[in-house]
């Protein structure tokens, strides 16, 4: 039964839901929110100056040698996924509302998990040097690609992305990831020793964005603006995108001739979504535009499921590996 323990929410995803929860109780207003907006800010350029510390683009090149599982995973992340998101508009104004049609597309549009892709990876023994390298490669592009996607797909989204954001991009989030990377010969070694604690600060960070966004929400009435059977599609058609998913980045590989371990990296560096990434790019990215709160909603559904879905999927992989002579179950 230890896949099911796995299937309880990480104390992290509990944090954000706390937040939420308390932001629609307890939300900041007046002053409060106007200081909130600026920590958010200091938070979210120091955030994506440590992913830029982080990420050494020189471990990315060293593994571009096996670049057919790297441009497969990452067609997957940014091509296969946002054209499934374009696919679903049909569902704004009708099953959706327009802002929850707007957050299911832009969850699409997100770079790939980092630490869950490979601990599942590794968990699954799978290809795990392929899943750093495609992970970290996934987010560093992400930084450049999530945000060019946004403003050329969600044009026709509520919450569209305009030449009055470009500025904070750059300033919020190009700026900072570019000081990071200039910065690893004098930073490395600090970000690699106290690796634990600064994940503590990356987490606090996308609580307090979470705290903020709820809080802007609930002086817009967000709430009133979602009816119960919308929220129970939307989780439906996260659940559906999530299983799409899982089987096309499976078969397609087999299909491709790569082999056992390569296919368990695409599939579990392919299918990934990242909260930790997505939140904070998203607070910057519609800032102004109004329903973030409900905007990164989709995001967090879709986070708790694949690491669900995944812990499951993983386990039993291990298991049929372990086994002699007995093929890899199918998802």
């Amino acid at each position: 039964m230890s896949w099911l323990r796995r299937l309880r929410p990480d104390g992290f995803l509990l944090a954000i839901v706390a937040s939420a929860v308390l932001a629609s109780f307890f939300p900041a207003r007046g002053l409060g929110m106007t200081l909130l907006h600026g920590a958010s800010t200091v938070a979210i350029f120091l955030l994506f100056f440590l992913y830029g510390a982080r990420i050494a683009p020189r471990e990315a090149l060293r593994g571009l040698a096996h670049w057919r599982l790297h441009l497969t995973i990452l067609a997957f992340t940014f091509v296969l996924f946002p054209l499934l998101g374009i696919a679903l508009r049909p569902l704004s104004g009708t099953l959706l509302s327009p802002q929850l049609y707007a957050g299911l597309l832009y969850l699409t549009l997100v770079p790939s998990t980092v630490q869950s892709s490979i601990a599942f990876t590794s968990i699954a023994r799978g290809n795990v040097p392929g899943a750093i390298v495609s992970a970290s490669a996934s987010n560093l592009l992400g930084v450049f690609v999530t945000p060019a996607l946004v403003v050329l797909v969600m044009a026709g989204a509520n919450g569209r992305v305009g030449l009055g954001q470009i500025g904070d991009i750059v300033v919020q989030l190009l700026l900072p990831f570019v000081l990071g990377q200039l910065s690893q010969r004098w930073t490395a070694g600090f970000v690699k020793t106290h690796n634990a604690p600064l994940k503590l600060v990356d987490r606090g960070v996308v609580v307090l964005v979470v705290y903020t966004a709820f809080s802007q929400g609930m002086s817009e009435h967000m709430w009133s603006q979602v009816t119960g059977p919308q929220l129970v599609v939307l989780v439906a058609v996260c659940l559906a995108l999530l299983a799409l998913m899982l089987l096309v980045t499976w078969w397609v590989p087999k299909r491709m001739g790569f082999n056992r371990e390569d296919n368990i990296a695409i599939q579990f560096c392919g299918t990934k979504k990242s909260l930790a990434t997505g939140l904070p790019m998203a607070q910057v990215l519609f800032a102004g535009v109004g329903g973030v709160g409900l905007l990164v909603l989709p995001l967090m559904i879709f986070h708790q499921a694949q690491l669900m879905a995944c812990s499951v999927l993983a386990q039993r992989y291990a298991r049929a590996e372990e086994l002699a002579g007995q093929p890899t179950p199918e998802p």
